[in-house]
């Protein structure tokens, strides 16, 4: 492959034919993009939006084209290898939305448009290691090394990719023992590409040949008939036209022979055909509008006075308000229009349900994009949209990326919701990137949440949003009436009543009896959260992470929820060796049993992290409370976000307080907007909702706010602590995270970068305009046996921490790329552990 490379980039360097200079973006770690030029064929197929592969260094590398090349004059420019995409990836409007992306959170653009685009695209060259003859016939003998013995044992089972081989060897393999070892004879090494995982996907079908003809048999024998399978297989391909082999053979049995003597006799042919992997499954029955409340009336009238224009909205609506209804008056009104529209949600459950609604009301004009989807399945979602077959796209953070022209509105569901944050590699924001596409577009976007983010609701305090507000649920239903229930009076309790009060238990018992659902909030998975040596009080803690271990007790064993790590439940004390765990702390696993031991007649589901990691369980689970078949849902936030089961009309909250102890500016918030999104799922149909809150706070003023329903009271408290601290909206902050596995070279790293930060500081430019706080070592101080720290920049302009870190990138570039430790800048952090 590569020698193929090399004399294609040869023979286009010898057409003598005009050039065309491309803008291409690599996938490295960059900041800025290059002119190459385009020759022959791979001229007039050169377009924006393309992937392209380029000689990049000694590497060969995947690169977009952005744009015309700016640079036609300089000499020594390259020419690009191969043009990799029939149709451009997304279109020429999408350029500068990735540049002003990789301007504001100081991320390379090439990199920046490989996040965007479905994952398992890229090609890439490596280095394929092979054992040589004279590398074999030197295995065990006395004059090599025991280190290069060994690397040439683990190649004599086969060629290793560098990066294989590397890993197999317990410590770190050099490139000058790589060199010297090929200066030997003893290895031989290769250029390769590789990469390219996701494509389009092809399927074997069969049909008749325009003239079946008999078979060779028959022509020498006249009576000989067909024999009694291929007479079927052709009368099933009569009926059929074409058939995917593997349908065919369901039908019918028969062997790969069969077939191929039914080619020879040009009977059949058999062809690759391109198949559409759908990620929706079942039919959907088409649906009709509902009649609008005179509040979701305004808000739709409102929003489309300004259509065609840039024009942010944020809609705060209460709890069942209806505010998905508005979203599909608008979306069908651009529609009409020949515009586009994307609707962000925070959860993959949440994108199941709102793409239902949608496709009910636009057939097949509707595509998806998420995590959940397969690689196979994201790309042809991607390609739809791509190709402007479809003009409507849902989905999680990443859909705001989606390749579509003409945009005319972008809807963010639930916009105060963390999962629209990035915490690693790219760290952007999905809610605010979609304000910024749709400026960008001269277009509407309309941010909705019953409990907006500070932030949002600032920006429409300031007028930089104009509001919208929604105070009645359809149908004059009425809110939930909100208890709580004081947990510090239950201190006393023992067992289940330490977490299932009287109170509740009552309320429980009298809505299944009732034949009503109940549903049951704990932001904590497992069984027991918090794992103690009855022997000692040491805590049970993850051997890779400074963070206690939960128990599962449906694996039987300690798992740690930041790095994976799990181990049996007859583990000893690290501490004293006692095999005497006592199971302290709360979890949805043990509140899921305590409920089955109350009601065993009721039908009880758990909905976390464990039960929906395989394909389609969300799905499962929110159909059984559907179609009533599940009593009892217990849930972490995964259940607070957007659903609507008319039948819920309980819900606990096992205990409100959970985030309230974070080491986070937002605890507050985030807390607020957990308990009033959780208690806004009871009564969502005819009959009235109760909430029964159970807390240790009951006089902390968002625990108040929540249970009074009341979103302006806690706003304005909370916004007065934020200024009275020049915390976010009031400032904003850049933060720097730095993580290695080696303890005290990553503290070294640490203080050597919070040295550079402070002396740049102290220039002229930025003394009044940037504070530095930090080093430290963060809340969590190790994950996945990475040491971390972090190193907070404050300042009123974000523009000028952005100036702040591009001086320091620029004047301290090999800091931020190191082997050892790696530093990470997030722009406006939301994941402050």
């Amino acid at each position: 492959m590569s020698l193929y490379l090399f004399y294609l980039y040869f023979i286009i360097k010898k057409m003598g034919c005009k050039s065309k200079y491309i803008e291409v973006a690599i996938t490295l770690p960059v900041f800025n993009t290059y002119t190459y030029k385009t020759d022959g064929e791979l001229k007039s197929a050169a377009c924006v939006g393309k992937r392209v592969l380029v000689p990049f260094g000694k590497r060969i590398v995947t690169g977009y084209i952005i744009g015309q090349g700016r640079d036609a004059t300089r000499d020594g420019i390259k020419f690009i290898l191969d043009i990799l995409d029939r149709i451009p990836l997304f279109p020429g409007s999408m350029v500068p939305f990735f540049k002003w992306i990789a301007n504001y959170y100081i991320y390379p653009v090439g990199e920046v448009i490989q996040h965007a685009l479905p994952g398992g695209l890229n090609l890439y060259d490596s280095t394929l290691i092979t054992i040589t003859k004279k590398g074999e016939g030197c295995l065990e003998k006395d004059f090599i090394t025991p280190v290069e013995n060994m690397i040439l044992g683990i190649l004599a089972k086969g060629p290793h990719l560098y990066k294989e081989l590397a890993k197999k060897i317990n410590f770190e393999m050099s490139a000058f023992l790589v060199s010297k070892m090929e200066n030997k004879g003893y290895i031989s090494r290769e250029k390769v590409i590789k990469g390219g995982r996701t494509g389009a996907k092809f399927e074997r079908y069969i049909r008749l040949t325009k003239h079946p003809a008999m078979p060779q048999g028959e022509r020498e024998h006249r009576g000989r008939k067909l024999s009694s399978i291929r007479k079927k297989i052709i009368d099933i391909l009569t009926d059929k036209t074409e058939l995917p082999l593997k349908e065919l053979k369901k039908i019918v049995q028969f062997s790969p022979s069969t077939i191929k003597l039914m080619e020879r006799d040009m009977q059949v042919e058999v062809f690759k055909k391109k198949i559409y992997r759908d990620p929706f499954g079942e039919e959907i029955e088409p649906d009709t509008n509902f009649t609008l409340t005179d509040e979701q009336e305004k808000a739709v009238s409102t929003v489309l006075n300004f259509k065609k224009s840039y024009a942010p909205f944020l809609l705060a609506g209460v709890t069942g308000s209806g505010k998905t209804e508005v979203y599909a008056r608008l979306a069908a009104d651009a529609l009409e229009n020949d515009l586009s529209v994307i609707i962000l949600v925070p959860e993959i459950a949440l994108i199941s349900q709102t793409a239902k609604k949608f496709r009910s009301r636009f057939n097949n004009n509707v595509a998806v994009l998420h995590s959940g989807l397969s690689l196979g399945e994201k790309y042809d979602q991607w390609l739809r949209i791509a190709s402007g077959r479809v003009n409507l796209v849902i989905g999680a953070r990443s859909a705001v990326f989606a390749p579509l022209n003409n945009l005319g509105l972008i809807i963010v569901d639930e916009e105060h919701d963390t999962s629209f944050k990035q915490n690693d590699g790219l760290c952007y924001n999905a809610r605010d990137l979609a304000v910024v596409r749709a400026k960008q577009n001269d277009c509407v976007v309309l941010l909705g949440s019953a409990t907006p983010s500070i932030q949002s609701y600032y920006n429409a305090a300031t007028n930089k949003y104009s509001r919208l507000s929604i105070t009645k649920r359809v149908e004059q239903r009425s809110l939930p009436e909100i208890s709580i229930i004081d947990l510090r009076a239950n201190k006393n309790a023992r067992g289940v009543d330490r977490f299932i009060t009287q109170r509740l238990y009552d309320e429980m018992k009298k809505t299944l009896a009732r034949k009503e659902q109940v549903l049951l909030f704990l932001n904590q998975r497992g069984f027991a959260s918090h794992p103690v040596c009855a022997a000692c009080g040491e805590s049970l803690k993850c051997c890779h992470c400074s963070i206690t271990l939960t128990f599962h007790k449906q694996t039987h064993g300690y798992n740690c929820h930041y790095c994976g790590f799990s181990c049996s439940d007859d583990v000893h004390c690290p501490i004293c060796g006692s095999k005497s765990i006592k199971l302290l702390g709360l979890g949805t696993e043990k509140i899921e049993s305590a409920v089955n031991a109350l009601f065993p007649e009721a039908k009880v589901e758990r909905m976390d992290h464990d039960t929906t990691a395989k394909k389609g369980s969300v799905l499962k689970i929110l159909k059984g409370l559907k179609n009533r078949t599940t009593d009892v849902l217990i849930g972490t936030q995964m259940v607070a976000k957007g659903h609507d089961f008319s039948n819920i009309t309980l819900v606990g909250v096992i205990c409100a307080d959970l985030s309230l102890n974070f080491p986070d500016f937002r605890a507050c918030e985030r807390t607020f907007q957990l308990i009033a999104q959780v208690a806004g799922r009871a009564g969502r149909g005819d009959t009235p909702g109760k909430v029964i809150l159970q807390t240790y706070n009951p006089d902390h003023f968002s625990i108040i706010a929540a249970k009074n329903q009341d979103y302006a009271a806690f706003y304005e408290q909370e916004i007065e602590l934020r200024k009275a601290l020049n915390y976010p909206p009031f400032s904003r902050i850049i933060q720097l995270r730095i993580s290695g596995k080696e303890e005290e070279k990553t503290k070294k790293h640490a203080f050597f970068v919070g040295t550079l930060c402070n002396n740049l500081k102290k220039e002229a430019s930025f003394l009044k305009y940037v504070e530095v706080l930090g080093p430290i070592e963060a809340p969590v101080y190790m994950i996945a046996k990475k040491y971390r720290w972090q190193i907070m920049l404050k300042g009123l302009s974000i523009k000028s921490l952005q100036q702040f870190m591009r001086q320091l990138l620029v004047k301290n570039r090999s800091i931020f790329y190191t082997k050892n430790v790696k530093v990470t800048i997030d722009v406006d952090p939301f994941f402050m552990m």
